[in-house]
């Protein structure tokens, strides 16, 4: 198979954003919102640089640009909450990258002390454990201290487009491996 355009460094030897920002868009990802409360205000924000830290302790990982608005609000607050949005759902991720939808007012719960949107398909409540530099991002790691899961189909992404999931086989039957 031929690459569509070949991605190369440029004449500095350096990897041009670009170039990255295409290459890692290849790889289809969840979009979550990151909410956090800070000042007496909740803030939130679209992300899709979360994962899964450590089963033991349930750890749970987020990146935010050291630039973005959120990043201090995280830094206030100590905790923060993680939306994954489901299906139908882009208004949500449009409306926390900035791109504010007219007539929407999203819609937030508790878990526990952190605020979360109430309709996602899987909210998760962390206090923040560790922060790391990460070039110019910073990683923030959460101990998960409450989550809920509503089987809603996600919302995924993948080369900078909105895309929905086609399940290949049957879920598969309980318990899952304990290798994870």
């Amino acid at each position: 198979m031929e690459p569509r355009e070949a991605m190369e460094n440029d004449k500095t030897g350096e990897i041009a954003q670009a170039q990255f920002r295409k290459v890692m868009g290849s790889f289809p990802t969840g979009i979550t919102v990151i909410t956090a409360e800070s000042r007496g205000e909740i803030r939130g924000m679209t992300a899709n640089a979360f994962m899964s830290g450590s089963l033991h302790p349930p750890l749970c990982i987020v990146s935010v640009a050291k630039r973005a608005r959120m990043h201090v609000h995280l830094v206030e607050a100590g905790h923060f909450g993680v939306s994954i949005l489901g299906q139908g759902q882009e208004h949500h991720s449009a409306h926390f990258s900035g791109r504010p939808v007219a007539g929407f007012t999203p819609a937030f719960m508790r878990l526990g002390q952190t605020p979360v949107l109430r309709d996602a398909s899987a909210t998760i409540a962390a206090d923040t454990v560790a922060r790391h530099d990460c070039g110019d991002h910073s990683i923030f790691v959460g101990h998960v201290v409450h989550l809920q899961a509503h089987g809603r189909v996600p919302l995924v992404v993948h080369d900078g487009r909105y895309a929905s999931l086609k399940y290949l086989q049957e879920a598969p039957p309980e318990p899952v491996a304990d290798f994870w």
